[in-house]
């Protein structure tokens, strides 16, 4: 009789020296601390590099911002949508091991996680040297079809640092591979899971939010959206950085930033293109959030929206929405940045803002925890 094989474990952890996200060519550590020079760079000359303040919509774009975007357009050759999508997705995460920096230290562990496709793989961070105050299950940016562990390393151990908690990001099936809603599966799924091995990963079930910037915020608002249906446990904060809300219309934020300021509006159709298979999936609240027709049970929200950025009104458009329905709802617009300030840590402008966030995060799975309930079981 053939002895069946044993079911992996659901929650492996891993040495934090064997387990580092890879070390980055020479030539981005070289260009890491010029990037960080040109945003500290004094008055006269970073106005001579970029040029006069840009004011649009009543809106002043930060100097050091208007620094960076000025050289990032006058780059030669064509972008992500003119590339492969193994080097687009290249070209991705590269960026943002540049303008994201150095990861802050975090104790690392790598998690498989069970869906109904087979399985997904999730890097866990831990805050050192204190007790995890929650857990936030994170979904990262790129359109649903760029993005992954490592574009995002940097934001997910500063917002672990920062915030004082686990944080759970989450390798989610990309488009055009994995279309429409593949992406929305295993976005539940992770959540899923978290909460049911919660124990495992010594944390209270109570206090796990989501979170993700642009495509990860609108998965996570989908999370938010599934769970309250369901009515199964929700998380207990969502926060929604720089959300996509609806991919069905484009709103008059469009019409002011739709070139020049990182995301475009190109990319956006170029996104859209890639995620769905046909247009009309654009109205299901899978996909766009905002069309749904109840979210009086979603649970609260921080949503933090870019002045400078396509997404601008669509992001507060459903912070209006969860705020009309009686959702607790925090709205932040940082008006002097871009889209996704989240990625671009260098910039003390955009470290202040995503420090904003890691302190919602702290007081809102602080305020959900359950004093005593976090007894953490051996995996081994």
């Amino acid at each position: 009789m053939t002895t069946p094989p044993r079911p992996p474990k659901q929650v492996a952890q891993i040495a934090p020296e064997a387990y580092r996200v890879p070390k980055p060519p020479a030539w981005i550590r070289v260009a890491r601390p010029i990037a960080a020079a040109l945003t500290t760079l004094p008055t006269p000359l970073r106005r001579l590099i970029g040029g006069r303040q840009i004011e649009v919509d009543g809106q002043a774009l930060h100097p050091e911002i208007q620094t960076v975007v000025r050289l990032l357009n006058a780059v030669p050759g064509p972008d992500f949508t003119g590339k492969s999508l193994a080097d687009g997705r290249a070209t991705l995460d590269l960026e943002s091991s540049i303008f994201g920096g150095e990861p802050l230290p975090a104790d690392l562990e790598t998690i498989a996680i069970p869906t109904a496709e087979g399985s997904i793989n999730a890097r866990l961070y831990r805050p050192p040297g204190t007790r995890p105050a929650g857990l936030v299950v994170f979904f990262h940016g790129g359109g649903w079809v760029l993005g992954s562990l490592d574009s995002h390393d940097t934001t997910c151990s500063f917002l672990a640092n920062k915030a004082g908690v686990c944080v759970m990001s989450v390798d989610y099936r990309l488009a055009p591979e994995h279309r429409f809603p593949a992406g929305v599966d295993d976005a539940v799924a992770a959540f899923r899971f978290a909460v049911e091995h919660a124990a495992d990963l010594g944390i209270d079930p109570a206090a796990i939010a989501v979170a993700g910037d642009s495509a990860g915020g609108n998965l996570s608002a989908v999370v938010a959206q599934v769970t309250a249906t369901t009515g199964e446990q929700q998380p207990a904060l969502q926060v929604l950085i720089v959300p996509v809300t609806d991919l069905s219309a484009k709103r008059q934020s469009y019409q002011y930033f739709r070139d020049g300021f990182f995301l475009t509006e190109a990319h956006m159709d170029w996104y859209r293109e890639h995620y769905l298979t046909d247009a009309d999936q654009a109205l299901d609240p899978r996909v766009s959030p905002l069309l749904a027709d109840d979210v009086s049970g979603v649970p609260p929200a921080y949503i933090a929206v870019a002045g400078f950025d396509p997404l601008r009104d669509e992001g507060i458009a459903y912070a209006r929405k969860l705020e009309d329905a009686g959702v607790p709802t925090t709205l932040r617009v940082q008006a002097e940045l871009i889209h996704p300030f989240t990625a671009a840590l260098l910039s003390a402008a955009c470290r202040a803002a995503t420090e904003e966030i890691a302190v919602a995060i702290r007081a809102g799975l602080a305020h959900a925890a359950v004093p005593g309930s976090v007894k953490r079981r051996s995996t081994r």
